[in-house]
Formats: C-alpha cells, sequence, structure tokens
C-alpha cells in the first residue's frame, strides 16, 4: 500500500477543519452519524472560539487508479501565534494542501505556511475553497495565488469544502501529486515524534512518524534526547477513531503507549530508537521555540495569604498542559501582592490567552494574570548582557549601557482604501517603513519594523477595526534593537507594585503613565483613605492621581453652635484618615493589572 503524509495549512477561517471533515467523509472513515462539525477540534474551546488550536493527525484509505494509498494527514492551526505547532507538523510530512479562501484571497498567513512549506521542500497542492459562495471569485484569487506564491494558476484545485464539490479530485491530487516517503537511510528505528498529550489512564500518549525501521507492540524503545528506556504496551492510529496496529513502518505515522508516567520523560522533536538495536544518530527534530511575550500566574486566593494547595494545584495543571504544548515555558515567580506563581513565556497573545482558559478548565484552578510584556537584552557596563522578561528584573540603571528591545518584520495585507490610516497607526508604534507591495487591483502588502512591545497587545484589533475585518498580518522576530527605554515604576499609596512596573520609550512615558494611572482610577475602588496612584522613572514623579476618599459626613450632627466645633470634629477625621492611610492596604481586581497594557491613540 502506497503512503502520502501531507499537513493542510491555511490562514485563520479559510476552511481547513471543514476541508478535513469533508476528507473524513468521502474516505468514508466517519459516516453521518458518527461525524459531526470541526470533527478534529476536540477541545471545547476550540468549537466555542471556531479556531484549531492543536494539530490533529488522521489516517484514511483512498483507492486511486485501482490501487490503495493511505492517507495520513494533519489539520493545522492558522494563527500567527500557532505557526510553530505548523512547523512541527510540516517537518513529519512530504506535501501540503494549502487551503485559500475564494473570497478573501491570499492572507498574511497564507504566505508564512506557503514559505514554512517551501523551507522545508514540501510539495504543495493550492486549494480554492468556498466557491459556492455569492462573492467568490476562485479564477481571481487562484491569480493572486500564482502571483504571490509562484503556483500555477493552472495547478489549483476548486472546492467548497461545505458541500463536498471538487473533494474526490483532491484526493485524487494528493494521491498523483504528492511524493512517496523517502526512503529508509538505515534499518535501526528512527521515529520523530511530534505530538504528545497526557491521559490519566495511560500516561503520555506520543505521536511518532516513523523514518526508518519499524516498531512493534512489546519492543523497548530508548527516547535518544532523554536517555529514558519505556516497553510498547500499544501502538495504534486515529481514524480518526483510535485503531490499535500490531507494528507501525517505515513512513507511516501513529501513536505509542508505553506507560510513561512522568511528564518531562517526552521531549517533542526527540528521536525513538529501540535499546538493543540503537540507531547511530537522532533524527534533526525541532528548533526551540522562541517565546516572545511573558506574563505571570497566580492562584485567585494567592493575595488573601493563599493556600500552598491552590499553588500546588496550579503547579500541577501548568505540568499538565505543558506535555500537550510544549510551546510555552514557566518558572516558579513570588510576589509580595500576589504570593507564588510561575513566570509564563508564550508565542503570542492569543496563545497566552488560550493557555489562561486551558488551565482553568482542564485544571480547575482560578487564576490571577499581570499584564503581558516582552523580552529585552540588557548591556551592562561590565560587557556582560543578560535577558530579562519582566521589567521588575531590571538591573540598576547605573550599571546599565543600553537597553535592547526586540523587532519584528511585519507584513500587512489590506484593502487599497485603508492604506493611509495603517500607515499612521504604524508610524504611531514607532514603525519604521520599508516597503509596499501589490497583491491585485484592490490589494497590497505593507512591509514595516516595529518594536514587538507596540504589537503585542492591540495593534492587531485596531487594524482589523481600520479595514473592517478585511486586513490581516504576520510577524517575525528580526533581531534587538537599543532604543532610549526607561522603566516606569507605579507606586499605589506610595508603594511600588511590581506586578504594573513597565518598559516603554522615554519619548511617550508620561503620555502611557498618565493613561494608565486614569485607568487605574476607575478600577480600583475608592477606601476609607485617599489613595494616591503615582508613576515615576527612577526618583522622579511623571504622571499621578488621586482616589479620593469615602467619607462620613461627621459634622451632620452639628446643627448650629460656634464653628470651632465642626472644625475640630473635621480634625479628629483628618486624623483617623492619616492613620488609616499607614497601616491600611489597597485591594488591587485584576482588571487593573490588564489596563497596564491599554493604549490611548
Amino acid at each position: 500500500m502506497k503512503v502520502r503524509n501531507f499537513s493542510i495549512i491555511a490562514h485563520i477561517d479559510h476552511g481547513k477543519s471543514t476541508l478535513a471533515d469533508r476528507l473524513l467523509h468521502a474516505t468514508k472513515a466517519v459516516d453521518h452519524r458518527t461525524g459531526k462539525d470541526q470533527m478534529l477540534d476536540s477541545m471545547d474551546l476550540e468549537r466555542e472560539r471556531g479556531i484549531t488550536i492543536k494539530s490533529s493527525a488522521v489516517t484514511v484509505q483512498h483507492v486511486f487508479r485501482g490501487e490503495p494509498y493511505q492517507l495520513n494527514f494533519i489539520d493545522t492551526p492558522g494563527h500567527v501565534d500557532f505557526t510553530y505547532e505548523v512547523s512541527r507538523a510540516l517537518t513529519a510530512c512530504e506535501g501540503a494542501v494549502l487551503v485559500v479562501d475564494s473570497t478573501q484571497g491570499v492572507q498574511a498567513q497564507t504566505v508564512a505556511n506557503a514559505y514554512l512549506a517551501v523551507e522545508n521542500d514540501l510539495e504543495l497542492i493550492p486549494v480554492v475553497n468556498k466557491i459556492d459562495l455569492p462573492a467568490a471569485d476562485p479564477d481571481g484569487v487562484a491569480m493572486e495565488v500564482e502571483q504571490v506564491l509562484g503556483l500555477a494558476a493552472e495547478d489549483s484545485i476548486y472546492v467548497s469544502a461545505k458541500s463536498g464539490k471538487g473533494i474526490p479530485e483532491l484526493l485524487d491530487a494528493i494521491c498523483e501529486k504528492l511524493p512517496d516517503p523517502p526512503p529508509a537511510t538505515t534499518d535501526r528505528l528512527r521515529a520523530l515524534i511530534f505530538d504528545s498529550n497526557y491521559d490519566d489512564y495511560r500516561g503520555v500518549v506520543v505521536f511518532v512518524r516513523v523514518f526508518d525501521g519499524s516498531i512493534s507492540v512489546g519492543d523497548k524503545i530508548r527516547m535518544m534526547g532523554t536517555g529514558r528506556t519505556f516497553s510498547v504496551t500499544e501502538l495504534g492510529r486515529y481514524t480518526p477513531f483510535p485503531e490499535k496496529l500490531k507494528k507501525i513502518k517505515q513512513g507511516e505515522v501513529g501513536y505509542i503507549v508505553a506507560s510513561i508516567k512522568s511528564l518531562g520523560d517526552v521531549r517533542v522533536g526527540d528521536t525513538v530508537t529501540l535499546e538493543y538495536e540503537p540507531a547511530e544518530a537522532a533524527l534533526p527534530g525541532y528548533e526551540e521555540p522562541k517565546q516572545m511575550v511573558f506574563c505571570d500566574f497566580y492562584p485567585a486566593s494567592g493575595s488573601e495569604g493563599g493556600k500552598r494547595s491552590d499553588f500546588e494545584s496550579l503547579r500541577e495543571a501548568v505540568e499538565k498542559l505543558h506535555i500537550n504544548d510544549a510551546s510555552f515555558t514557566y518558572e516558579v515567580q513570588h510576589s509580595e501582592a500576589l504570593g507564588f506563581g510561575f513566570r509564563c513565556g508564550f508565542l503570542g497573545l492569543l496563545h497566552m490567552d488560550i493557555v489562561q482558559e486551558r488551565l482553568e478548565r482542564e485544571g480547575g484552578v482560578d487564576i490571577v494574570q499581570t499584564a503581558p510584556t516582552v523580552s529585552y537584552l540588557v548591556d551592562l557596563n561590565d560587557d556582560s548582557t543578560v535577558e530579562i522578561h519582566n521589567p521588575a528584573d531590571l538591573p540598576d540603571m547605573s550599571r546599565v549601557q543600553a537597553i535592547r528591545e526586540p523587532m519584528v518584520k511585519i507584513e500587512i495585507i489590506c484593502p487599497e482604501e485603508n492604506i493611509g490610516d495603517l500607515m499612521k497607526l504604524a508610524e504611531g508604534r514607532r514603525g519604521i517603513f520599508k516597503g509596499q507591495r501589490f497583491i491585485s487591483d484592490t490589494r497590497q502588502i505593507l512591509d514595516y519594523e516595529l518594536p514587538l512591545a507596540e504589537i503585542i497587545y492591540d495593534f492587531y484589533d485596531k487594524l482589523k477595526s481600520i479595514t473592517r475585518g478585511y486586513g490581516t498580518m504576520d510577524y517575525e522576530i528580526i533581531g534587538y534593537v537599543a532604543e532610549n527605554l526607561a522603566k516606569v515604576d507605579i507606586l499605589i499609596n506610595g508603594a511600588p507594585v511590581e506586578a504594573l512596573s513597565l518598559i516603554c520609550h522615554r519619548s511617550s512615558a508620561e503620555l502611557r503613565s498618565r493613561a494608565i494611572l486614569a485607568k487605574l482610577r476607575k478600577q480600583i475602588d475608592r477606601h476609607q483613605f485617599e489613595i494616591p496612584l503615582q508613576a515615576a522613572i527612577g526618583g522622579k514623579i511623571i504622571a499621578r492621581e488621586t482616589i479620593k476618599a469615602l467619607r462620613k459626613n461627621v459634622t451632620a450632627k452639628c446643627y448650629g453652635g460656634d464653628i470651632t466645633r465642626k472644625r475640630k470634629l473635621l480634625e479628629k477625621q483628618k486624623e483617623g484618615k492619616k492613620r488609616m492611610k499607614n497601616v491600611g492596604s489597597v485591594n488591587i481586581p485584576q482588571e487593573a493589572f490588564m489596563a497596564v497594557l491599554e493604549q490611548e491613540e
């Protein structure tokens, strides 16, 4: 039986998951009774948001020209934050199906994912989807694909993933155009771990692509990276329901269950080999993902003294999620205000949002999250360099020579009537214009270089708002650049709150600080005493707001008499407020932490 390994890649919301559903139906892997929409999106979160978060590998059968074919395909996410998932999936394949929406055309992630596939030397099949919609322009979109990506327009396959039109032609093209798996370079087992998840009953389930040799139930395997050995108790594949196998051969994809209890024993990108006949060299594996957005997670009760068990529950939830999603990092963190928690690193803001929601749902923990930050490189006077992920970790400024911030190359695809507004937005965020390219008569590509800190929070929302949803963007880190940056401390009632401090450009520090304090004033409830809110760079206060005290009318009982009676009561109240302010604590709600990232335009 011939084997075809491929991924389905596209921009977000171009119909990958629906196309995967149709492939399952067309190959009779599922019927209308057992099938459902977004069949491969197993998480409730994916169904609610209508996005794919985690790649899913499935095996189906198809007959082409009287010969049976085994098709192993992976449905991948489309959002820029999950590019790492896509790159991992592509490493396990020889081809890719590039899906483009016939009503929207080539988008930012279409270009980015196509380049990823080309870098991995994969054969690409362009598919123009949603041809049954009234606004569809399949011929125009096929020409866009040729112009931007260099894939011949006549090679594009027109399909409607919703109705099933064009699906048989696509299946035949996959069998005809995609290459066979490359021949084995050694007879020793070498299988690449491209995914894993945790099962409460079976331990860690490992998903592998076998490049050399074969693996059977009962074999003793070794992880070449960690050196740990296990006995295989179960092999199988998803069709999309689990199907047990006795053996997984060279070129095939499947899962391994080997009673792996510890979460630290499996590393995505590691090579599996046999214990008694090990391979000489491991497979190349994956480049480690570079986390660019960081924030702290604390148990919700941690701010009230907290229980140790709350932190342990959070630790267990984070460790379990890490085995399912290896692209975020975590380390223990302690805060005066919030107790013990974790400093976590993410690929982007949506990734951070998804991880928080999964921790709360799957781990059953309530979380307080601090405002996101990016990583900075700090050059010190002794010629050493330190990397910091938290403004609170910034060394004393007398030791600092320069602070370098991450810069990104951003590609914006937008309608031509919005170009002026988008240029104004990018330049307002310290963007450097690099170029402008035409895709079609109505759309263009803008190239900019921007600081990552300026785009991680609301840049994408502003872009969508300006273009009424038609603009898209993709970005990649290009390096670190020294800028005139300063650490701004936020003081509440005279005490600095580490979780609210931020690093920003000196030119915008005062404006940014005033906006933050104005938002904090609305978010923090009034107390029995007056609360000063201040922003400071070093010892210099650059902005201030005041939350007025809740006052009781102590002079209400004075109905006449000398004014000194009222003044005496007011002075007594003033002394009480002063004493309360010295010993009182200010309750800061979670919304206040998120207010730090809001930017006023």
